[in-house]
């Protein structure tokens, strides 16, 4: 098949080029800067916004598959430029899809679209959107993974795919932030250090996505649903920071602060941000307290059972191979 993959020169969106392009698909990166590598490796370019919609129809010739993997990241910035990126960006997707007679659609949300600010722990895909959201990214995706889903029909098979934190080699987002803050001494334990995290190793976020694809037709069991994918390993998120510290020579977290007390300091960062404006981004954030404090976990049964996703390799794999990158 020949596929257009959204975003595919960064960190996820490679990993789906290089794997469709080892399976002997063709592929079309829709990007927006120059990737030397991808066409190295024969891919096709095309260098472009997503809010021309007429530029992603032109993208959309002559092919078979989207994924769109492209989003506005992270959790601090203006509604505008979420919403733009994220929301405009993927309805000028669906319609590009439904006018050039694409079939498929896999889009990559995130599980961040129902994070309601309590513990999530071995939840399905059953938990409902939250009613408010305390970051202008994961509420955006939520809006746009909604369009996906409202866009399956007749004319075209969509499935959204959740992966959480993703990691590995070439990560320039998780890790890299975390390794920052914890060289300046400003990375604090948020909570009481018990709480689960599932991640999901970036090769195994890839390989969902094709399995999907394979699955993916009109009518078909996966169409219209959204699916959680992780490593299927929760670990204690603080115990494995200071794990991927130690082993790079980095001193462990010292400095410890309840939940309570993060949030309100995340509240009092956000507004001065927002009324004096300063530049850049909080330090901190409620979300991002919240995030750290809490459990936040998925049961991934609907993916293994409806596609066969299950991880090729395990926490432990995936950190040695990460952690080799890094070293």
């Amino acid at each position: 098949m020949k596929a257009l993959v959204t975003g595919g020169g960064g960190f996820l969106g490679r990993y789906i080029v290089e794997q469709l392009l080892e399976q002997g698909h063709e592929v079309r990166v829709f990007c927006r800067g120059e990737y030397p590598e991808l066409t190295k490796i024969g891919a096709e370019l095309f260098r472009a916004d997503l809010q021309n919609s007429e530029k992603v129809f032109e993208a959309c010739q002559s092919i078979d598959i989207v994924f769109h993997v492209a989003a506005k990241a992270g959790f601090w910035g203006k509604w505008e430029e979420y919403y733009n990126a994220n929301v405009i960006g993927t309805q000028n997707i669906i319609d590009a899809c439904l006018k050039t007679g694409i079939k498929k659609l896999v889009f990559t949300s995130s599980p961040s679209v129902i994070f309601n600010n309590s513990a999530q722990e071995n939840v399905n895909e059953s938990i409902p959107y939250p009613n408010k959201y305390e970051n202008f990214y994961s509420h955006t995706k939520a809006i746009a993974e909604q369009l996906v889903q409202s866009a399956n029909s007749e004319q075209l098979a969509t499935c959204s795919l959740r992966p959480h934190l993703i990691f590995g080699p070439r990560d320039n987002h998780l890790f890299p932030r975390v390794l920052a803050k914890a060289k300046q001494g400003k990375l604090p334990q948020i909570g009481t250090g018990q709480n689960l995290v599932d991640l999901t190793y970036v090769e195994d976020a890839a390989w969902a996505h094709l399995l999907a694809a394979e699955k993916l037709e009109i009518g078909s069991k996966i169409s219209g649903k959204a699916y959680f994918i992780s490593q299927n390993e929760p670990v204690n998120v603080w115990d494995f920071i200071n794990q991927l510290l130690n082993s790079l020579d980095i001193p462990p977290i010292r400095i410890k602060f309840p939940l309570w007390l993060a949030r309100i300091a995340g509240g009092l960062m956000e507004l001065s941000y927002k009324i004096l404006p300063l530049n850049g981004e909080p330090p901190f954030t409620r979300f991002l307290a919240s995030e750290l404090a809490m459990s936040h976990y998925y049961d991934i049964s609907n993916a293994k059972n409806d596609f066969g996703y299950t991880p090729k390799y395990t926490m432990e794999e995936a950190l040695e191979k990460t952690l080799l990158y890094y070293k």
